[in-house]
C-alpha cells in the first residue's frame, strides 16, 4: 500500500513535469529558432497527449494494486475458514475416541455380567444335582415324615430350612446376575450407539475439513495465477510508463532523484526497524519476569516480543508461543523451507511472553479478551480486520502513536505500519 502511494505520488509529479519543456524553453539563455504558431500548437498537443497517457497509466496501476490487495484478503478469509474446520475436526475426533472408550467399558461390564450368570447357574445346577444324587426330599413333608424321635424331627426341620434357604439364595443370585446382564447389555448398546454417532460426526468433520483445505488450496492456486497475471500486466504498464518518461529527457533526472529519495526512505525505514528490533531484543534479554509481570510492564513485554521479530517472513499457519515455525502447505511455498509467522501466530508469540495463551485463529482471538472501542485504543490491544460481513481474516498489535506491528501476507515480512482504517473492526480486544 505504501509503495502504491509513493508510485502514484511520483506519477502525479511526472504529469506536472511533462509540461515544463514547452514553457522553460522560452527562458533558456540561447533559445532554439523561433517556431511557428502551428509548430507550437503541435508541440503542446504532443506534450498534452503524453501527460494524458501518464495519467491513464497511473490510474490503471492503482487499479491493479487494489485488485492484488483484494485477492490477498479473500485468500486470508479462505485460509481462516480452513483452520477453523481443522479445529472442529480435532474436537469431533476427540469426542469419538471418548465414546469408543465408554463403549469398550460397557462391553467389559457385559462380559462380567455374563460370567456372573454362568457362575450363578453353575451354583444352582450343583445344588439341584446334589439334591437329586443324595435322594433328599426337600418338600414340606419329605424329611419330617421319616423322623424317628422328637430330636430327629427338630434336626430334620432345621436341615430342611437350610436347604430351602440355600436353594432360594442360588435362585436369587441367578436373577440378580440376569438383571445385571440386561443392564450391562443396555449400557453397552447405548455406548455403542453413541460411539457410532460420534464416529459419524468425526467423519463429517473430516470431510468438511478436507473440503475446506481443498477449497483453500484451489483458491490459493487460482489467486496465485491471478496475481501473476496482475503482476505481468503491471510490468507491462511500468514498461509503457518508462517509455513515456524516456520520451522527455528531463524526466530521467527526475526519476533518478525520486529513486534516490526512495532508497533513502527504505534505508531509513530499515534502520528504524533494525533499531526497534535491537532495542526490543535488548529489553527482552534482561531478567525473565514473565511469571510476575503485570500492567504497563506486561504491555511493554508483549510489544517487545512482537518487535523482536521484525523482518521475519510471513508464512501461513506459522508461529507459536515459542517463536516462528513451519507453516501449512499452500500455493506460495513449501513448508519444508519456509519458517515464519502468520498474523495470529505472531500474537501467540507476543502474548506468551506474559503467560497469556491465545487461541490459534484470529477470529477466535477476537473473543479472547475485553472489547474496547477503537477510539479508546491503547498499546497492547489487538486490532482486527474483516471485509463487510465476512469473518475476521487478520489481526495486528497496536503499539501506540498510531502504529501497529503485523505479519501481513505472503511475500511480506513482519513490519511496523500506520494503523489502517480500511476494513478495521470498530472494536479492539484488550487482554492485559
Amino acid at each position: 500500500m505504501v509503495q502504491r502511494c509513493r508510485r502514484i505520488g511520483v506519477l502525479v509529479l511526472l504529469v506536472a513535469l511533462l509540461a515544463v519543456p514547452a514553457t522553460a524553453s522560452a527562458q533558456t539563455p540561447t533559445p532554439p529558432p523561433n517556431p511557428s504558431d502551428e509548430e507550437l500548437d503541435r508541440s503542446r498537443a504532443q506534450v498534452g497527449g503524453r501527460a494524458d497517457e501518464v495519467a491513464r497509466l497511473s490510474a490503471r496501476l492503482a487499479e491493479l494494486d487494489g485488485r492484488t490487495e483484494d485477492l490477498q484478503i479473500e485468500l486470508a478469509q479462505r485460509r481462516e475458514g480452513a483452520a477453523a474446520a481443522l479445529v472442529e475436526l480435532e474436537a469431533a475426533e476427540a469426542a469419538a475416541a471418548a465414546a469408543q472408550e465408554r463403549a469398550g467399558a460397557a462391553r467389559v461390564a457385559t462380559e462380567a455380567a455374563s460370567v456372573a450368570i454362568d457362575q450363578a447357574r453353575e451354583r444352582l445346577d450343583a445344588f439341584l444335582t446334589a439334591t437329586y444324587l443324595q435322594g433328599i426330599d426337600a418338600g414340606p413333608l419329605g424329611l419330617l415324615s421319616t423322623a424317628d424321635t422328637p430330636e430327629d424331627l427338630v434336626a430334620r426341620a432345621v436341615y430342611g430350612d437350610a436347604i430351602v434357604r440355600e436353594q432360594l439364595a442360588a435362585q436369587d443370585a441367578l436373577e440378580r446376575a440376569r438383571v445385571e446382564k440386561a443392564n450391562a447389555d443396555a449400557a453397552a448398546r447405548a455406548a455403542l450407539d453413541e460411539a457410532r454417532e460420534r464416529a459419524a460426526a468425526a467423519v463429517s468433520a473430516r470431510t468438511a475439513a478436507d473440503a475446506a483445505f481443498a477449497d483453500a488450496d484451489a483458491a490459493a492456486r487460482t489467486h496465485a495465477e491471478l496475481i501473476a497475471a496482475v503482476d505481468a500486466e503491471r510490468a507491462e504498464v511500468l514498461r509503457l510508463l518508462d517509455e513515456a518518461r524516456a520520451a522527455d529527457a528531463g524526466l530521467r533526472d527526475q526519476r533518478e532523484r525520486f529513486e534516490e529519495w526512495e532508497r533513502r526512505l527504505d534505508e531509513e525505514r530499515a534502520a528504524r526497524e533494525r533499531a526497534d528490533r535491537e532495542a526490543a531484543a535488548a529489553r527482552l534479554a534482561g531478567p525473565d519476569l514473565a511469571a510476575g509481570v503485570a500492567g504497563s510492564e506486561a504491555v511493554r513485554r508483549v510489544i517487545d516480543r512482537a518487535l523482536s521479530q521484525l523482518g521475519v517472513q510471513y508464512v501461513w499457519g506459522g508461529g507459536n508461543g515459542r517463536g516462528p515455525s513451519t507453516g501449512i502447505p499452500d500455493a506460495f511455498g513449501s513448508p519444508l523451507d519456509r519458517v515464519g509467522f502468520d498474523c495470529s501466530g505472531l500474537m501467540l508469540y507476543a502474548f506468551n511472553g506474559v503467560g497469556v495463551a491465545l487461541p490459534r485463529v484470529s477470529r477466535n482471538q477476537f473473543h479472547a479478551g475485553r472489547k474496547v472501542p477503537i477510539s479508546d485504543l491503547r498499546p497492547g490491544d489487538m486490532v482486527f480486520y474483516r471485509r463487510g460481513s465476512a469473518p475476521i481474516h487478520h489481526v495486528a498489535l497496536y503499539i501506540g502513536e498510531g502504529r501497529m506491528v503485523e505479519a501481513p501476507y505472503t511475500g511480506a515480512n513482519v513490519r511496523v505500519v500506520p494503523l489502517r482504517r480500511t476494513n478495521l473492526v470498530p472494536e479492539a480486544t484488550r487482554v492485559l
